[in-house]
């Protein structure tokens, strides 16, 4: 392969069907906004390319767009049954002890409370007492600033995600 050809993960994204393609975005990320944006500018000549376009299209997401985006992110500690991604992600909570379970289920329920929407974090390589710290941190912000933290650690989950999708064996 030279250095000026499309990875073969990236192809096979760039030549999926449409339909195929915004089903593997949406999976990514639940944003129909952010997945549209995405496809429009199919095909990508690097991965850093489509990092690139979605780190724009997340920028970009309206408050009903980023609510769309959070609300295909299970709770921390509480990862969807048969979802392997999120499991993956919250792997730092898989041996967490039952009280630091409990903590993190009061604390979520508190955040959603006062937010309105899921504790939102990228999760990946995060123990379960990084998390709980982080929320308990987060929980003092003024909405205006938890909605762009909210933003920012969306962002580095599709990066993760995408990278997964575009590097994935055949």
């Amino acid at each position: 392969m030279t250095s000026t050809s499309t990875p073969p993960g990236l192809a096979r994204f760039n030549a999926l069907e449409e339909h195929a393609a915004s089903t593997a975005l949406r999976e990514a990320c639940a944003s129909t906004a952010w997945a549209d944006r995405l496809l429009a500018a199919r095909p990508y000549a690097t991965a850093e390319d489509l990092y690139g376009a979605s780190d724009a299209a997340t920028a970009e997401l309206t408050d009903r767009d980023l609510d769309e985006a959070m609300a295909g992110h299970p709770p921390i500690g509480r990862p969807r049954p048969g979802d392997p991604t999120s499991a993956r992600e919250q792997r730092g909570m898989a041996g967490a002890s039952e009280e630091l379970k409990a903590q993190i289920l009061e604390l979520n329920l508190a955040y959603q409370e006062r937010f309105g929407h899921v504790f939102l974090i990228c999760a990946t390589g995060r123990t379960g007492e990084q998390m709980r710290d982080a929320v308990k941190e987060r929980i003092g912000h003024s909405p205006e600033q938890e909605r762009e933290i909210v933003r920012t650690e969306l962002g580095k989950i599709n990066r993760i995600r995408l990278a997964r999708l575009v590097e994935e064996d055949a």
